[in-house]
């Protein structure tokens, strides 16, 4: 059911023209950068994509774009999140989701509920839907952690099918992969940790560089997977700088840029973003020159 989801998925931007609308030209040739780098899935409306800063109509647009642009040559999984339990249980039941092999939604933000209000959240998502779930733990962003004992025993209800772990903790990880259901999937939520996690169990990774370097990365990954471990971190190794250079001044700004110097789509953002700086720039359009 969930196989798709090992391997590479990148959680594409949304990218903007410079009066702040969406360029859904851009949308395109970003969907087909990433179908030739042959990545196995794109998640649609994830952080990375600025969700928080569009309208309810702006999201609907962007996914039916999305699917359009896609032409089922990639599964596809929607991010739906927040932290109104209802409401997200509300807009799953009201969603038109068949074009969807999976949801993503993260850990409720800012709310910082505790480790019983996140399972009650959760299930209540699980109760809610007849799609696969997966969880996504961000505690950067979210500010509060979702344990590894937690996620466990969400592990155990019907729809939830994985994880996609961006604590940062690779212990936390480790207690994961330990003792997770034979089908439950782990999936890195961190570029740089991604390989490692693969080599220690895992299935995968949804990158944000993926989709700046997507053959190279899906690579990576597919060698990891496959035990080609040597050749894999010989690729990691040769991402580092821009994978760094892609969270500096925060995500999506620098892989933006990253997709601006490629010629894929232009590197505008929301407010509170802004664009990268003319140093971090400089140091992208070197990198990418020097690849």
């Amino acid at each position: 059911m969930s196989g798709f989801l090992r391997g590479t998925g990148v959680a594409i931007v949304t990218p903007f023209n410079n009066d702040g609308t969406i360029d859904y030209n851009g949308i395109s040739s970003l969907v087909d950068f990433c179908v030739d780098g042959k990545v196995e899935y794109l998640v649609v409306l994830g952080t990375t994509a600025e969700s928080a800063t569009l309208t309810k109509e702006e999201k609907k647009e962007v996914v039916r774009h999305i699917i359009k642009a896609n032409n089922k040559r990639l599964p596809l999984v929607i991010g739906i999140g927040g932290n109104n339990t209802a409401a997200i249980v509300e807009e799953i039941k009201e969603a038109e989701l068949s074009d969807f092999e999976a949801i993503l939604s993260v850990v409720p933000m800012y709310n910082k509920p505790t480790q019983e209000g996140i399972f009650q959240h959760y299930k209540a998502i699980n109760d809610a839907t007849e799609l696969p779930v997966l969880l996504y733990n961000v505690p950067s962003r979210t500010g509060v952690n979702m344990t590894a004992e937690t996620t466990l025993r969400l592990a155990q209800l019907d729809k939830i099918i994985g994880i996609k772990e961006a604590t940062g903790d690779f212990t936390q990880v480790l207690k994961i992969l330990k003792d997770r259901p034979d089908d439950f999937l782990v999936i890195s939520g961190d570029d740089a940790l991604a390989l490692s996690l693969v080599t220690a169990g895992g299935d995968g990774v949804i990158s944000v560089v993926g989709q700046g370097f997507p053959e190279e990365f899906s690579e990576m990954i597919r060698l990891g997977l496959g035990g080609q471990i040597e050749k894999a971190f010989e690729k990691l190794y040769s991402l580092i700088p821009v994978i760094d250079y892609a969270f500096e001044e925060g995500n999506p700004v620098g892989i933006k840029n990253v997709l601006k110097v490629k010629g894929v789509c232009g590197d505008a953002v929301r407010l509170p973003l802004v664009s990268a700086s003319l140093g971090l720039g400089k140091k992208i359009k070197g990198f990418i020159q020097d690849f």
